[in-house]
């Protein structure tokens, strides 16, 4: 070999010169960044036997979900950083829209007092819930064998933060407006109480002590959120709606945006996951094992919402019908 051989440059990253051309920027700054995934003996480089070592190699790297590189998963709206924030600014800027619009019509005076008394039992209490779907998500995130999986879960940590903010927000404007209704006083009772609450706060707890990765990201993605979304934010919008909380319905529409766009990467980790023989049968077997909670949780929480006929077989309908699509 000479020395010019030698001393030849890279055209581009190392890691991604097999593609022989320009790698894009997210490419760039969300492609084969752990280096926990190097030594499957030692992810973090130190003795074998150290508590996060075992951890790693137990949950993430001996999961039953199998595939020869996760780090060849892309996210098909290949946000970043830079995407992520640019894109959720806008969003923040309709939803904050919405509630200086909304405040200024005195839209709250106009609601009916029963629907308040509702929004207490079945909405404010909601932040104890994005809260748990956010440490969901970003445990998911940290023990993912691949960066670009754990950035798509940290968007996502990132999206329940901001729901959570939103209903915090709200949660403020409505205490102004019905000081004897309880918000931002009565939220943890109905969530630990509430019969409503009770299937979500099982099925919460419960997911948060799964510590498999390839489970963890089965239940949360593919049973937890979309019971969520489908039930929370679609089935409650919708009951807002009937109940003249056009405010709610539009905030819950934002809201879905977000989860429409969680579902793209899920489909395409779905479908990467099964480009592996035997993966579809524990896959199958966590969905059989979790569905029937998500069934239930949905079930008590659309059937306190007021004026909702049919919400819970449609909540529940949408849920199944997304695993199906899915090939599942």
């Amino acid at each position: 070999m000479s020395d010019a051989q030698i001393l030849k440059p890279q055209k581009t990253w190392s890691h991604l010169a097999a593609r022989r051309r320009k790698p894009s920027e997210y490419e760039i700054v969300s492609t084969n960044l752990h280096y926990n995934d190097r030594d499957p003996d030692s992810p973090y480089e130190l003795d074998p036997n150290m508590f996060m070592n075992t951890w790693y190699k137990k949950n993430t790297f001996d999961t039953a979900l199998k595939h020869a590189d996760w780090n060849a998963f892309r996210d098909p709206d290949e946000v970043v950083y830079r995407t992520y924030n640019l894109m959720q600014d806008g969003q923040e800027t309709y939803v904050f829209g919405l509630f200086d619009q909304f405040n200024e019509r005195e839209h709250d005076k106009a609601l009916d007092p029963c629907w308040a008394g509702s929004l207490v039992r079945l909405y404010s209490p909601a932040r104890f819930l994005f809260h748990a779907l956010q440490m969901a998500s970003a445990y998911v995130g940290q023990v993912s064998p691949a960066s670009t999986l754990t950035n798509c879960n940290y968007f996502q940590m990132a999206d329940s933060l901001r729901w959570l903010s939103h209903t915090a927000y709200r949660t403020k404007e409505l205490a102004l407006a019905f000081p004897d209704k309880g918000f931002g006083v009565e939220e943890r009772r109905y969530w630990e109480d509430d019969l409503a609450w009770q299937g979500f706060r099982e099925l919460m707890e419960m997911a948060l002590t799964v510590w498999d990765w390839g489970e963890a990201i089965v239940v949360l993605s593919l049973v937890v959120k979309p019971a969520v979304e489908e039930a929370v934010l679609r089935q409650l919008g919708a009951s807002a709606r009937h109940n003249g909380d056009t405010l709610l319905g539009l905030l819950t529409d934002a809201q879905l945006i977000d989860a429409d766009r969680h579902r793209r990467w899920t489909a395409a980790f779905v479908s990467m996951a099964l480009e592996t023989a035997g993966n579809q049968e524990p896959i199958k077997s966590w969905l059989a094992r979790w569905e029937p909670l998500a069934d239930a949780a949905i079930d008590a929480y659309c059937g306190a919402l007021p004026n909702a006929p049919g919400a819970a077989e449609a909540a529940r309908a949408a849920t199944h019908d997304l695993r199906r699509s899915l090939g599942l």
